[in-house]
């Protein structure tokens, strides 16, 4: 088993990540532990990615992932990239994954993701026990000479105490992305209360088929200010913005 305060690496990993307006608000809100706050808008946000080759990682081999949270208030990481989140909902294909995550207090279970693209549709499908709970179709471009770099703060529970990390990452994103459905396939998994509103409203996203990201070492208490880190610069013939991260 991997040490789960043990920091991790993932390079080039196909990512797709995107937030939302629910459909039920107050659902939403109630998946929340006492001590934090959604975002007024009760934002969600969801990431399906695959890691195809265990040289990919440090660690982890080859898997596939989908993790869905909650936007939260007050909780953003320094260099303001974007809200932190809670983590609900996070099904890993692989045991290891599932078993360093949980030692981080992520509430990991098994699944399946799959990331397909053909032409300008990407379909992104999550399964648990053999049926599909999630399906998302977005129309997606190509990569150009523009890199996004920054940091997303996720919130987890671990022994009754609330904890919190930041998560660096690196993204290719494609031009265009949209959008075009999300479908909420089971309405009895757990998972259900976060679906999206009708018409869809999608508040920020991305596609890249090269993401890198790491789990840093830790986490930490939420009320324990994080270990100072070095500046981190991209080099000026590359653009830098903040997206959510791919991690």
């Amino acid at each position: 088993m991997l040490d789960p305060a043990a920091p991790q690496l993932v390079v080039n990993a196909r990512v797709l990540q995107f937030s939302w307006l629910p459909a039920d608000p107050d659902a939403v809100a109630a998946l929340l532990p006492t001590g934090l706050r959604a975002r007024p808008d009760r934002q969600v946000f969801l990431c399906q990615y695959v890691v195809d080759d265990e040289s990919q990682t440090t660690g982890f081999g080859a898997y596939s992932l989908t993790y869905l949270g909650i936007s939260l208030d007050d909780v953003d990481p320094a260099d303001g990239d974007g809200p932190g989140g809670w983590w609900s909902h996070y099904l890993a294909s692989s045991p290891r994954v599932r078993e360093y995550a949980a030692g981080r207090g992520v509430p990991a279970v098994a699944g399946e993701t799959t990331v397909d693209v053909r032409g300008e549709q990407l379909t992104a499908e999550t399964h648990a026990d053999g049926r599909p709970i999630i399906r998302t179709v977005a129309r997606v471009g190509h990569t150009s000479h523009v890199v996004h770099g920054g940091h997303h703060r996720y919130l987890t529970g671990r022994d009754g105490e609330l904890t919190s990390a930041d998560y660096p990452y690196v993204a290719e994103p494609v031009t265009p992305f949209e959008v075009e459905s999300v479908e909420f396939l089971a309405p009895e998994h757990p998972v259900y209360p976060l679906r999206p509103a009708n018409p869809l409203i999608i508040c920020s996203g991305f596609y890249s088929p090269r993401v890198s990201f790491a789990y840093p070492a830790g986490p930490h208490a939420l009320d324990e200010p994080p270990a100072a880190e070095p500046a981190h610069q991209v080099p000026a013939r590359r653009a830098r913005s903040g997206l959510p991260s791919g991690s």
